[in-house]
């Protein structure tokens, strides 16, 4: 089965790289460590939708695509994933995702469509990859655990010239539930940043993973 991804969203998340589309309310809401954290408003759930600026200094942007993509890499280096794999649900390819959440909250979990694509644009390497939910994939859910149906999520990479990476991201998922607004805020404060030290830093051991398998 084909992703159902257009080359019109592929050119949209790179377009993001040379200029950030920011229009139409979206506002600064934090910036940290070389990372800017805008987000939007979105009045029919009451959540936000984050896109995300910044630049990785110690990774190249092939490096860093080839570990945003190996899923059973992330479980060694990802401390809130509890299950991670892409498999084969009644012919279409998915990938099944659980999260852990804090107590006493309930765990979230995934079921998700992904492509990547490496883009040669006017002598530029750009490396795509994009990721949306998929309620249609018959994949029972968990007693105990919340299905996130609304996921999506957009990352565009680039040398930045030297040895590090410049990133765009757009993404936006609707838990469900009760989650606390604190919570929610501190998550996308906090855990944007966060998972970029650790990918950084996982990137700076992918090799040895990779040779020990």
């Amino acid at each position: 089965m084909s992703l159902q991804f257009t080359d019109e969203e592929f050119q949209s998340a790179w377009r993001e790289l040379d200029e950030p589309q920011l229009d139409g309310g979206w506002e600064l809401f934090t910036e940290t460590m070389g990372v800017k954290i805008y987000r939007l408003y979105d009045k029919e759930t009451g959540l936000y939708e984050y896109k995300v600026f910044g630049v990785l200094t110690s990774c190249t942007a092939e490096l860093c695509a080839d570990v945003y993509m190996d899923l059973p890499y992330r479980k060694h280096w990802d401390t809130y994933v509890k299950e991670l794999y892409e498999k084969d649900f009644s012919g279409q390819k998915a990938i099944y995702w659980e999260v852990k959440y804090p107590f006493p909250l309930s765990n979230r979990d995934y079921v998700y469509m992904r492509e990547r694509r490496d883009l040669e644009v006017d002598g530029r390497k750009i490396w795509v990859t994009l990721a949306r939910s998929a309620p249609e994939i018959p994949c029972a859910e968990k007693s105990g655990t919340l299905r996130v149906k609304d996921y999506k999520q957009s990352v565009a990479m680039e040398s930045d010239g030297g040895c590090g990476t410049k990133l765009f991201m757009n993404y936006f998922d609707n838990p469900g539930g009760s989650i606390p607004t604190w919570l929610v805020n501190w998550a996308a404060k906090t855990g944007v940043p966060g998972f970029l030290t650790d990918m950084q830093k996982a990137c700076s051991k992918y090799s040895d993973y990779c040779q020990a398998k």
